[in-house]
């Protein structure tokens, strides 16, 4: 079997990288050399989150349950490292010609709900919203399962979200509009200086010492360091702020997915408040939409990545609590991350990179989430 395995993973490679060339042209025909790059730069953020294991879930629940901070740390240099870009951008990208906009919206109970609800179901789910797609491109069974749950709960929270719209909210605030990029700059990195400090203090009253990073061993095969995981992964947000003028996002393409779903069904989508000031995407292909090219460049690069390493090897046998546990954590995600504006790479890190107060708060009711998502994982005996 393992000889089997070992053959088939240059074909696997062939056929991702043969895709991933599809898809992009299919992108150019319908949208502009613009959406073709947009593939281009999903299938290398795939390629980046496979290789670093770069995983939002994975690094809180370690600083929970190991008191270990690596994985958080690198989370704080990938923000710092794109907002030295994204923040000019924002304030004088018009001028300089690359006009780019970021995500800036109000945070009230809805969304506060929506990111706690996140939290506890990437823990069950077993990964965030680009996590769920490095791992399922991979080819890990149990994420493909939580993926599909992940459309299904974002496109039910399309159905409702104009009356959770109605709950009380705080305003959007921009920092980059109150205290300029620099000010905004500083300030995100204060915050984060001090957030990586206390990682630091926790994991040295708790072992003694940090632990020393995982090397990088070579590019195409892996593994890679967190930080260069970081740092390719800023790459990422950088280049989808120059090219497609806003940050990385990933959750949207999924309530596109499931409601297209919805309607070869016969159901009347359309008719969904949600939908109604959407229609254009709705009835348009999915290759003219952003965030699902970029999507599908995630999965298949990573498909691409597992091969070069020798470890694309689905397994296609689960447990009954596998299968629960990534139904339940797809579907609270998919609900979530549509309360909350999306998930930690649209919402967290999204809103963060756009100097914008409800990235932190979205952090805040995230992680608190997470805490709770962490001791379910403990009861249920999951890893």
């Amino acid at each position: 079997m393992a000889l089997t395995q070992q053959r088939t993973q240059p074909t696997v490679a062939v056929v991702a990288l043969g895709l991933i060339a599809l898809v992009a042209l299919g992108a150019y025909f319908e949208a502009g050399p613009r959406q073709a790059v947009a593939v281009l730069i999903g299938g290398f953020a795939g390629l980046a989150l496979y290789h670093a294991s770069f995983g939002f879930t994975s690094a809180w629940r370690r600083i929970v349950t190991e008191k270990r901070g690596a994985g958080l740390r690198a989370q704080f240099v990938l923000i710092l490292l794109t907002s030295a870009v994204s923040f000019p951008l924002i304030a004088w990208g018009t001028v300089l010609g690359w006009p780019a906009g970021g995500f800036v919206f109000p945070f009230g109970l809805a969304a506060a709900l929506g990111a706690f609800l996140f939290g506890i179901g990437m823990q069950l789910g077993g990964g965030c919203g680009s996590g769920t797609l490095f791992t399922a491109g991979g080819g890990s069974t149990r994420m493909m399962i939580t993926l599909a749950a992940f459309i299904a709960g974002s496109v039910a929270a399309t159905a409702h979200l104009h009356l959770w719209g109605r709950l009380p909210s705080l305003p959007a605030v921009s920092f980059i509009r109150l205290l300029g990029p620099q000010g905004a700059f500083l300030l995100t990195a204060l915050v984060l200086g001090l957030l990586a400090f206390a990682t630091i203090r926790i994991e040295q009253n708790a072992h003694g010492e940090i632990a020393p990073a995982r090397p990088t061993e070579t590019f195409l095969k892996g593994p890679w360091s967190p930080m260069m995981g970081a740092l390719m992964l800023a790459l990422v947000g950088i280049a989808t702020f120059v090219v497609v003028g806003r940050p990385w996002g990933i959750t949207s393409g999924f309530a596109l997915w499931g409601a297209k779903a919805l309607q070869v069904a016969g159901a009347p989508v359309e008719n969904w408040p949600y939908w109604t000031w959407q229609r254009s995407a709705l009835e348009g292909s999915v290759l003219r939409d952003t965030t699902s090219v970029m999507d599908f460049g995630i999965i298949l690069g990573a498909a691409t990545a597992a091969a070069f390493a020798g470890r694309f090897a689905p397994v296609w046998r689960l447990g009954l609590r596998d299968v629960l546990t990534a139904l339940a954590g797809g579907l609270m995600m998919g609900y979530g991350a549509r309360l909350a504006y999306g998930c930690n790479i649209g919402a967290y890190l999204g809103g963060l990179v756009s100097g914008s107060l409800h990235g932190w708060l979205w952090l805040v009711f995230g992680f608190l989430g997470s805490l709770l998502g962490t001791r379910l994982r403990v009861r249920l005996g999951m890893e």
